[in-house]
């Protein structure tokens, strides 16, 4: 069985704790590679040793620094295939949803390419009589990022770009459960000229968590994962002095209003809500149809549309929509929601239970479910499912809509499907969701804007990439400096005085 590394100081290392986890392939439902879990002297190791390798980063210019991301970005498009294969076989989504992964991650790393613009400072000529301020951008020296299985290569990209742009050295703490991708990101950084010790993977769990929060080299963190998780390394990363990120669960809801194009709308929740098996921060999973008639039409629009979806392995090419869940235990779980939605009182429309796959019996995969009439204080409305399941809550007006999409205590993304203008615009200058989307299902910005949500979704006052990351990975130290304006006699030198 193959047996996986950590990446240090630019080579690939052994564990030593002699603890391991399986990854397993979730198609089959069985272990294809096993990972070492790092001891706490493993990370504090590789932790020092990205402190000593950062100082000489941190002086290199920063086109330089976009130079080895320019470069990094041609290694990533040579090897797209093989990364999208291992990403696949790993996770389990399909090989298009595994290119798309990478995809939405190499556009940060594009961004990156441009640090000399985002690190200038500012400069005030004459402030004072004789007197100059002016602002530079400076890293913060050795940063974490401590990120999900479900995009095991974007999330990873997303952290590490901005920070080794910005000149810091970086500690990224991968999924267990999909590692690979990661360390071959690392041997293509490696490849494109970066310097060894500044990006260090090493692989582990809980412990290594730990090891990361509580070590004083440590200056930030960034997380992506569950809100119980994203709350934890919040309040202990801040009480030990460091600045920390972290971005939890998601609830997202989409209004239909009775103006909207219902194809569209249907489309657009068969690829927000099923894409990806629904293991996507920023899937929907609730939709608000607004009156009984719009829900009518929702529903007998939908329908055919999920009973139309394969689901497979990644093995079988571009005739799947979905792949299978990532773990046994995230299987048993969607099923265990589903079951409670049957027994609270949903209306199941699309049963996704008994799914199964000749060949892959072992395999994780769930159908696509759809319920109908669900409520407020149903699990299945108020759990992230994480899993391929759509709710729908009807809805009587457009104020009611609006108020489930505000009251939930997640607020990552949200969206709205309108033909009315005024509608679309108060929606979104009302509700209190970090992503909206307009006609648009996962409004998940570009790289040159942010990514974050709001309540329990997000920790932190800086977002993911964009100008949100550059701010983030550095600190900013602000100078006034004054010059002798002559000489008095006798060689001594005098100044004005500062008004």
């Amino acid at each position: 069985m193959k047996e996986l590394t950590h990446f240090v100081n630019g080579q690939q290392v052994k564990g030593t704790s002699g603890r391991f986890a399986d990854v397993y392939n979730p198609a089959l439902g069985e272990v294809q590679a096993r990972v070492p879990l790092a001891s706490k002297a493993e990370m504090d190791a590789a932790i020092a040793a990205a402190a000593a390798a950062q100082p000489a980063w941190g002086a290199t210019n920063p086109q330089k620094r976009g130079r080895v991301m320019m470069e990094f970005v041609r290694l990533i498009h040579r090897d797209m295939d093989k990364l999208a294969e291992v990403l696949s076989s790993e996770h389990g989504k399909t090989i298009p949803d595994a290119k798309g992964d990478v995809q939405r991650g190499l556009e940060v790393i594009e961004f990156c390419i441009g640090a000399p613009q985002m690190l200038k400072g500012d400069f005030t000529d004459s402030a004072g009589p004789g007197i100059d301020m002016y602002s530079m951008r400076q890293p913060l020296g050795v940063v974490a990022g401590i990120t999900p299985f479900n995009f095991p290569a974007m999330i990873p990209l997303w952290k590490m770009g901005p920070a080794l742009a910005c000149g810091n050295a970086f500690i990224l703490k991968p999924s267990e459960r999909d590692p690979s991708v990661p360390l071959m990101l690392a041997e293509l950084l490696q490849e494109a000229g970066l310097p060894d010790g500044l990006l260090q993977v090493v692989n582990g769990d809980k412990e290594a968590v730990d090891a990361i929060l509580d070590n004083p080299l440590i200056q930030a963190i960034g997380f992506v994962g569950s809100t119980p998780i994203a709350e934890y390394i919040y309040g202990r990363g801040c009480s030990n002095g460091k600045r920390v990120q972290c971005f939890g669960g998601a609830k997202n809801h989409m209004i239909i209003m009775p103006d909207a194009d219902m194809d569209q709308a249907a489309d657009a929740l068969v690829g927000a809500g099923y894409g990806a098996a629904g293991e996507r921060c920023m899937a929907i999973s609730v939709a608000l149809p607004v009156g009984e008639e719009t829900a009518d039409r929702l529903i007998e629009k939908l329908v055919p549309r999920i009973e139309k979806l394969k689901v497979g392995p990644y093995t079988a090419g571009n005739d799947v929509d979905y792949g299978p869940l990532v773990t046994a235990e995230a299987k048993a779980r969607v099923l265990g929601l589903i079951d409670s939605g049957v027994a609270q009182g949903a209306e199941i429309v699309v049963d996704g239970r008994n799914f199964a796959l000749q060949g892959y019996e072992n395999g994780y995969f769930v159908g696509p479910t759809l319920f109908d009439r669900v409520t407020r204080d149903m699990d299945i409305y108020k759990t992230e499912i994480f899993g391929p399941v759509l709710s729908t809550v009807r809805t009587k007006t457009y104020e009611e809509a609006l108020g489930y999409a505000m009251d939930h205590e997640y607020g990552n993304g949200t969206a709205i499907f309108t033909r009315d203008g005024d509608t679309a615009r108060d929606f979104a200058n009302r509700v209190n969701v970090g992503m909206v989307g307009i006609n648009v299902p996962i409004p998940v910005p570009l790289a040159y804007h942010t990514f974050g949500g709001w309540k329990k979704s997000g920790f932190g006052d800086l977002n993911q990439h964009g100008p949100d990351a550059f701010r983030f990975y550095t600190r900013t130290k602000t100078v006034t400096s004054r010059w002798p304006s002559g000489l008095k006699e006798g060689g001594e030198f005098h100044f004005k005085q500062m008004d």
